[in-house]
């Protein structure tokens, strides 16, 4: 569950300049090093990033600024705002 009671953002990140599998590697382990980030998947395939995280802790422009610091490019992302607390 998220630390601020309850309440995630995920974002779903476009992302240029993947060219194999350990490039997923290198953008999992870099967007990881945020605190706040609870989960990262990244698919080469799509070419796309999901990132569960809290923000309160990071945002999803140091997330953006994180992956060109990778050496990669996010061209477009979307992002919702997700209620892990379960429903009664």
């Amino acid at each position: 569950m998220g630390r601020d009671g309850g309440r995630a953002n995920f974002v779903l990140i476009q992302i240029e300049g993947m060219h194999c599998h350990k490039c997923e590697q290198t953008i999992r382990k870099a967007l990881q090093t945020h605190e706040g980030v609870d989960e990262v998947e990244v698919d080469f395939a799509s070419g796309q990033a999901s990132v569960l995280f809290q923000p309160g802790m990071v945002s999803t422009v140091q997330l953006l600024d994180t992956l060109r610091a990778a050496g990669y490019e996010p061209s477009g992302f979307t992002q919702s705002q997700m209620n892990s607390a379960p429903q009664a």
